[in-house]
C-alpha cells in the first residue's frame, strides 16, 4: 500500500498541519511516511501545499509529481493540480472560493463543505480537522485513534485543550461527503 498525496491551499488554512499530522498518525501505525511543505514567503493567504506520501515499504523520494489524492482548498490549488490526480485517484475539494468546479471523469470527486460546517459550528478554526475526517471517511487506511494522537504529537502542549474539539470535527468531517 502507497499513498501519496497533495494537500494545497491558502496559508492560515492549516494545509501544513494536515499533512504534518497524517504523517505523524501513519508513523503510528508502523508505516513509512514523510512530508514535504511547500509555501510562499507570505504567513497568511499566500499558496501553500505539502506533499505527503504513506506506504508500507520504504519510501524513496518526498517528491512527487502525480498523486493517489489530492485536497484542493482554493481555486489556484485546483488550477495547478486537478490534473496531477493519477487515473481513479480521488480529489476532495472546499466548495468556498471555488469557481470553477473538476471536471475529470477518470477520477472520483469529493465535495467536502468544510468552511461551511465550521462556521455553522462556529469554530472556523477546525475548518482543517473537518476535511481530514472527510479524507479518512474516503480513504480509511489510518484509524481515528491514530490520527488523535497525531494531533497530540503535532500540537504543542499548551494547545492539547483543543484536542476534543479537533476530535469532534474529525467525527464531523466523516460524515460530511458528497459526490457532486
Amino acid at each position: 500500500m502507497t499513498e501519496e498525496i497533495i494537500i494545497a491551499g491558502f496559508g492560515g488554512q492549516g494545509v501544513l498541519s494536515m499533512g504534518k499530522m497524517l504523517a505523524y498518525s501513519a508513523i503510528m501505525q508502523h508505516l513509512e511516511a514523510c512530508w514535504m511543505p511547500a509555501y510562499g514567503p507570505e504567513m497568511r493567504g499566500g499558496t501553500c501545499n505539502v506533499m505527503v506520501s504513506i506506504s508500507h515499504d520504504k519510501i524513496s523520494s518526498p517528491v512527487l509529481r502525480c498523486f493517489d489524492t489530492a485536497i484542493i482548498l482554493n481555486q489556484p490549488s485546483m488550477d495547478k493540480f486537478e490534473s496531477a490526480v493519477k487515473p481513479g485517484g480521488v480529489l476532495m475539494y472546499d466548495p468556498n472560493g471555488i469557481t470553477r468546479t473538476p471536471t475529470r471523469k477518470d477520477i472520483r470527486i469529493f465535495a467536502v463543505s468544510a468552511t461551511e460546517e465550521a462556521t455553522r459550528m462556529n469554530e472556523p478554526r477546525i475548518f482543517n480537522m473537518i476535511v481530514l475526517g472527510a479524507y479518512l471517511s474516503v480513504k480509511p487506511f489510518l484509524g481515528l485513534d491514530h490520527v488523535v494522537e497525531g494531533l497530540r504529537k503535532s500540537l504543542p502542549p499548551r494547545n492539547h485543550k483543543l484536542i476534543p474539539l479537533n476530535e469532534k470535527a474529525l467525527r464531523v468531517g466523516m460524515g460530511l461527503i458528497t459526490q457532486p
